[in-house]
């Protein structure tokens, strides 16, 4: 066999020669933090992954969600020798001297060869088609990463031979805990520099980084290597690592954080002349428009919601005016969906219903499809004591019929109830109207739905109010 190793970084190497986020990482499935929906107990990766029975998986989500982190701990549970790939570098012919060196490994000692490929989604058709035989032949086991949609950016190919799983921003809480760690971890983080940083500090970071835990760390690393042992770390000092200006807004010192959160509740609050007030002082004092471009968006899907469904495109079409045309004109697009948002009529119930549907899916990760939602085809049928019919509701009066479309262990449960304003007072009359004719309920039992009123007639947003 020949002894030559691959030239890519190991997912393993000393942690002394490895920056902080490098080195925090974790090393069991009980040091993970976040992706619980994925790594907890009972839940088909992290259970996978513990059996070392894991296949070839692709890896989707933002940067900084542990994707990298999940693919070395693969390897560390089934025993494989880990090499990366980055697809922005590395074309076909180091996949070849790869797969030949995996080749050998395998038919010399059995080891086996996990093969990380970073941003997959950079590599063309016909490099992606290039993993396929070997994949297929189990000459190496594939861990795709990428920030994009797999569907979209992976070849149908070797998407079907991978299973896919959708990592999540971190909380703020997770990121907490994660700088907290590196600050006392005396073998891997900043332990032994003895440096303090305050709770309000821990939580302004992890708040800068929208789920990124690598982005937190480096920052943290990037202050610490600037300061003394025993040394204070300050919001000053990280906002010039992170490259994000603070400001004090006034003469008592209210920082940014502090007006984004007075505009934002000035905005559910209904009232526009403030969320214009705080949103002029912010940029006036050099804050970025599109910090307030993201919090609309959040506004228009948290607080607005189905209330009045246009929000969220008066915020995005204010996003693309304002990149445009640049600050000087593009600020008035800002303003104009600041005070759009604040008239809007508002309701949570869409939140709230996502909240509660995501809460049912992970609570029942394995319930059935019912029988009569499956798509059959020539040639992949159910077993026939579950076959049932379909109800096409094009062909029924209204384009309804009553059936089940969720498993049956959680028929009549319920999650969206439309609230008393705007466009929400028609779609609960749609829901109404269903209802009666043995469609979903309003409602689950022991929940109670705003009033809604039968007789109006205008759908415009406006008319809520």
């Amino acid at each position: 066999m020949s002894t030559r190793r691959s030239e890519g970084p190991s997912l393993f190497a000393s942690p002394d020669a490895e920056p902080l986020p490098a080195r925090m990482r974790p090393e069991t499935l009980e040091d993970v933090v976040g992706q619980q929906h994925l790594l907890g107990p009972g839940r088909p990766l992290g259970d996978a992954i513990r059996r070392g029975t894991i296949g070839s998986v692709i890896l989707t989500g933002p940067a900084g969600t542990g994707k990298t982190t999940i693919a070395s701990l693969i390897g560390r549970y089934t025993k494989q020798l880990v090499v990366s790939l980055n697809a922005v570098t590395d074309g076909i012919p180091r996949l070849r001297a790869i797969v030949d060196e995996a080749a050998e490994r395998r038919d010399f000692d059995g080891t086996r060869t996990l093969v990380v490929v970073d941003e997959i989604h950079r590599w063309a058709r016909t490099q992606q088609d290039a993993l396929l035989p070997h994949v297929e032949r189990g000459v190496i086991t594939l861990c795709g990463a990428t920030t994009e949609v797999p569907a979209f950016a992976v070849v149908g190919a070797l998407l079907s031979r991978c299973r896919v799983y959708a990592l999540r921003p971190l909380a703020v809480a997770d990121i907490v805990t994660l700088i907290t760690r590196a600050l006392s971890d005396e073998r891997r983080g900043l332990g032994r520099r003895g440096l303090v940083a305050d709770a309000d500090t821990v939580t302004w970071l992890a708040e800068q980084c929208d789920g990124d835990a690598r982005r937190a760390l480096g920052a943290l690393e990037a202050v610490a290597l600037t300061l003394p042992d025993g040394d204070t770390i300050t919001v000053d000092a990280l906002s010039g690592a992170l490259g994000v200006r603070v400001v004090s807004y006034d003469r008592q010192d209210v920082d940014s954080h502090a007006v984004l959160s007075a505009f934002h509740k000035s905005c559910r609050g209904s009232d526009p002349h403030a969320a214009l007030y705080w949103l002029a002082r912010a940029l006036q004092a050099g804050e970025d428009p599109q910090v307030f471009l993201r919090r609309l968006a959040a506004i228009a899907t948290e607080d607005i919601g189905l209330a009045d469904p246009d929000a969220l495109g008066v915020v995005m079409h204010a996003w693309e005016a304002f990149r445009r045309l640049g600050p000087a004109e593009g600020e008035r697009a800002v303003a104009q969906a600041a005070v759009y948002c604040a008239t809007a009529p508002k309701s949570n119930r869409l939140y709230l219903a996502w909240a509660a549907a995501r809460a049912a899916a992970e609570a029942t990760p394995s319930l059935a499809v019912p029988a009569h939602l499956l798509n059959l085809d020539n040639n992949q049928r159910p077993d026939p004591s579950r076959r049932a019919n379909y109800a096409y509701p094009h062909d029924f009066p209204g384009a309804f019929v009553a059936q089940a479309y969720q498993p049956a262990e959680l028929q009549g449960s319920t999650y969206y109830q439309p609230g008393p304003f705007g466009e929400e007072r028609q779609i609960a009359k749609r829901l109404a109207w269903w209802a009666e004719r043995g469609g979903p309920p309003l409602e689950t039992p022991g929940t109670t739905t705003a009033a809604v009123n039968p007789d109006s007639s205008s759908s415009h947003s406006g008319d809520s109010l």
